[in-house]
């Protein structure tokens, strides 16, 4: 049988969590792994390549779907960059609306912060989060 490491030495490796590397095999973005007799996973190096690739693309935001199409793409070989492209392309744009959508509401709350401290009854904190439409019409 050939050399591989366990799913407890995979999950260090890679640095995903063992419930986790079952999921992934669960939804099939991870080929599920030789067995030993006693029936143990047993993941190639290969497999640790791949796992890494999902984490990191995991921790760039990039979400399951286009992680298979990935390594759909990098599996084939000769396949086209330009998909790949298009994705990543697809994933920033993502990626610049939350950031417009997340600067919007930093400026909403920054307005509301600016309370002149007095009685709870005039506080901007509470005007603004009780009448948002309010809010929104000053702004």
């Amino acid at each position: 049988m050939s050399q591989g490491v366990t799913i407890g030495a995979a999950s260090r490796a890679c640095g995903i969590k063992v419930p986790t590397i079952r999921y992934y095999e669960q939804i099939a973005l991870l080929p599920s792994p030789l067995r030993t007799d006693g029936n143990r996973r047993l993941y190639e190096q290969s497999d640790l390549k791949r796992l890494r690739f999902i984490r990191h693309a995991r921790e760039l935001g990039f979400e399951i779907e286009p992680i298979r199409e990935l390594l759909a793409l990098a599996d084939e070989p000769g396949g086209p960059c330009e998909t790949a492209d298009i994705i990543a392309r697809s994933h920033l744009a993502a990626i610049d609306h939350r950031i417009a959508r997340l600067t919007a509401l930093r400026a909403e709350v920054a307005r509301m912060a600016e309370c002149p401290h007095g009685s709870a009854r005039e506080c901007r904190v509470i005007e603004v989060l009780g009448d948002h439409a309010e809010c929104l019409a000053e702004h």
